[in-house]
């Protein structure tokens, strides 16, 4: 085997470890922490400041970065809006919608893996007499998708930790305690 593989391969190994950690968590009931979700939010929201100072005041991708954004706050308000957000006598938990934030995932780490392969092929080099050559992560697309990805989740982490300070009615703690297995189980209406 040849030494020079042995680092790539071992990133390539924890990431895809980690990878799977983050898609394991999205799926089923989970409970609120309210401290790792503001660690989260604190990661991700210096993510964003960091691609904000790769945009060197390029004006398209400023754009990207912005539209992106915004678009990552849209998906994030989308998915708070299919949580289910239940409380309990062992605490708060909410049950993502899994598929947003695995979408999201996919396409951030699709574009990461692109970038990845278009750096180590060696296919950026520049033709003589030409400037500097755009590296992938100051390219409008991934700027674009890295921004959507962070918005989503620091939008996605702020309503959940916004929707779990909310007080349960007594309603819905007896629906949670209570509720019926089958439609025909329902009581009929009065």
């Amino acid at each position: 085997m040849n030494s020079k593989l042995i680092v790539p391969i071992l990133i390539a190994a924890f990431i895809a470890w980690r990878i799977y950690i983050r898609m394991r968590r999205s799926f089923g009931r989970q409970r609120v922490q309210r401290q790792r979700m503001l660690a989260r939010i604190t990661v991700f929201a210096l993510l964003a400041v960091l691609l904000l100072l790769l945009t060197r005041g390029n004006t398209w991708t400023l754009v990207a970065l912005l539209a992106g954004g915004a678009g990552g706050a849209a998906l994030g308000c989308l998915g708070l809006r299919h949580t289910r957000f239940e409380s309990t006598p062992e605490g708060r938990f909410y049950t993502p919608h899994s598929y947003l934030g695995l979408a999201l995932t996919a396409a951030f780490l699709a574009r990461i893996v692109f970038d990845y392969f278009t750096l180590s092929s060696g296919a950026l080099t520049a033709p003589a007499g030409q400037g500097p050559v755009v590296l992938p992560a100051e390219s409008p697309l991934t700027l674009a998708v890295s921004a959507a990805f962070s918005a989503y989740y620091i939008t996605y982490y702020a309503g959940i930790l916004r929707k779990s300070r909310q007080r349960a009615t007594p309603d819905a703690i007896a629906a949670t305690r209570q509720a019926p297995a089958r439609e025909d189980d329902r009581p009929a209406p009065p």
